[in-house]
């Protein structure tokens, strides 16, 4: 099993930048591709970025590409997702999530329905 604790949100100006952390417990975390979602109020969860299990394939939504680094320090347990040049329409609560069973070593995953544990997200307002 794995528990996911994002933290590293907060209100920010346009053209600022955050990062996002997210900590995982548990040994399922060295064999589980990672990924970062965002809801905003009304929409569905949406991919931001992902991350293989080897951190060395890594996906970025059109949104967020070129402003945003997604990476993984295994053995902290940690993944990351460094935020640039943040807009007004990033607004929204990222959440971190896991696939802890049948990732392949060197693939991202795009579909929410693909990880199976999500920590509870942490919220990034940005400010125009």
């Amino acid at each position: 099993q794995a528990q996911l604790a994002e933290s590293g949100g907060g209100l920010v100006q346009a053209g600022g930048s955050l990062r996002l952390s997210c900590a995982a417990s548990g040994r399922a975390f060295s064999t589980a591709a990672m990924g970062w979602f965002t809801q905003a109020p009304g929409k569905w969860r949406e991919l931001v970025a992902a991350v293989s299990i080897s951190g060395g394939s890594t996906y970025y939504a059109d949104s967020v590409k070129g402003r945003s680094a997604i990476s993984r320090d295994n053995a902290k347990n940690t993944v990351y997702l460094q935020m640039d040049s943040l807009k007004f329409e990033d607004t929204a609560v990222y959440y971190c999530a896991a696939r802890t069973r049948g990732s392949q070593y060197g693939r991202t995953y795009s579909q929410p329905n693909e990880y199976d544990y999500w920590g509870q997200g942490t919220q990034v307002t940005v400010s125009s």
